[in-house]
């Protein structure tokens, strides 16, 4: 008798904001058995978790953990209390980056993957229309896996990478949310301003490139009432 084959599983890297829950819609449609990671690393506020809890509850994710990783006690970014949020676009690399969190959050997620014998680890990282992160870059996450390649024991004794998906990395937003929009995503759930607080502020990096995506693809975003 054949052995009925198990669905594939993702790790999902679950941050609550308009992005990763786009992909955690596409991979569900994929058929994926989804296993969300989300972090709770000292940011200003908890919102973005709640929102993440709610969107892993709409797709009955298998399992959803909230893992937390201090990356405030160090400072080193306006998102964990050091210095304000910047309410205007800056040059360069913006306050708002967190010291390598990306590499953080997927070393973690491999570790996790690895232990519950997953099919992929998935990131909703873009480089277009995003804040100049260095850690949402292609030229990051190819060197990364093939560091995890070279850290797992999978990989080492079977060959058997677990690879990141990262579909959305050169994807613009109004692209992700007309996507999101045909996969049924409720954007209502979801939760991108940097800043807590009732409402979005519309004034941080992510609230203004949220607001420009919805304003391309003209619907209104459900966060503001429309």
């Amino acid at each position: 008798m054949a052995t009925e084959r198990r669905p594939r599983r993702a790790v999902v890297l679950l941050s609550g904001g308009l992005d990763s829950t786009t992909l955690a819609y596409l991979l569900d449609a994929y058929g994926f058995e989804l296993y969300g990671l989300s972090f709770r690393y000292g940011q200003r506020h908890e919102r973005e978790l709640a929102a993440a809890r709610a969107v892993a509850e709409r797709l009955r994710f298998a399992e959803h953990r909230i893992v937390t990783v201090d990356l405030a006690q160090w400072g080193g970014s306006s998102l964990v209390g050091a210095g304000e949020i910047p309410s205007e676009p800056t040059p360069g690399i913006p306050s708002t980056y967190v010291p390598v969190r990306n590499l953080v959050f997927l070393a973690i997620a491999h570790a996790y993957a690895e232990a519950i014998d997953a099919d992929a680890v998935a990131i909703a990282v873009s480089q277009v229309d995003y804040s100049g992160y260095p850690d949402c870059r292609g030229e990051f996450l190819a060197a990364y896996q093939q560091a995890a390649d070279l850290a797992s024991r999978r990989f080492v004794e079977t060959g058997r990478r677990i690879p990141v998906l990262a579909p959305f990395l050169d994807v613009p937003k109004a692209s992700i949310v007309r996507l999101g929009l045909r996969l049924g995503v409720d954007y209502g759930l979801t939760w991108s301003c940097y800043r807590g607080g009732e409402h979005p502020c519309q004034q941080c990096d992510s609230c203004r490139l949220r607001a420009q995506a919805f304003a391309e693809v003209g619907v209104p975003d459900p966060l503001l009432g429309g």
